[in-house]
């Protein structure tokens, strides 16, 4: 019993960080809220495990599944509609999550990795040495994937990038 009420503590207090950490990973507010759903399902099955740090472990999930989904949905065929459908009262509630449409498309341009970094990093404040952990990859790969990821987000916004010609 005490550990489903831990359970439960976790979700009322974090479930909306982690929600704006999947929007920011995935850029589609049902696809976030799918996503979230799903790694606390996995949390719960496993809470005995991580109950000393389910954040992690959530994080975790999250970034993994939206790189997989990124990666399946390329292979998916899309059907272009003529009208986009609308929401029950026309208002995202999501819409305030980073207050700016040209930093949402930018950060959904980037690969799947690079979002993560980026994300991971300078939105989280996580250390390098966790988000390397968290993908499962080298600092040196976090740093590099932060790096191109910034400088993409930087030619979307007309920053000039150290070293090119200012003009």
């Amino acid at each position: 019993m005490a550990e489903e009420e831990a359970f439960r503590r976790f979700v009322a207090e974090r479930s909306a960080a982690l929600l704006r950490l999947a929007y920011l990973l995935t850029a589609d507010r049902a696809g976030a809220e799918d996503l979230v759903q799903n790694a606390l399902v996995k949390a719960y099955l496993r809470w005995r495990n991580i109950e000393s740090n389910p954040e992690a472990y959530v994080r975790r999930v999250l970034v993994t599944v939206a790189a997989d989904e990124r990666r399946r949905a390329h292979r998916r065929h899309e059907t272009a509609m003529e009208a986009l459908p609308e929401t029950a009262d026309g208002a995202d509630p999501y819409a305030g999550v980073d207050g700016n449409v040209r930093l949402r498309s930018a950060l959904a341009s980037l690969p799947a990795r690079q979002r993560a970094a980026v994300v991971l990093r300078h939105w989280v404040g996580l250390e390098v040495a966790e988000v390397a952990e968290l993908l499962g990859c080298s600092a040196g790969t976090v740093r590099s994937q932060t790096l191109r990821g910034l400088e993409k987000l930087r030619e979307a916004y007309g920053v000039a990038v150290e070293g090119e010609a200012r003009g």
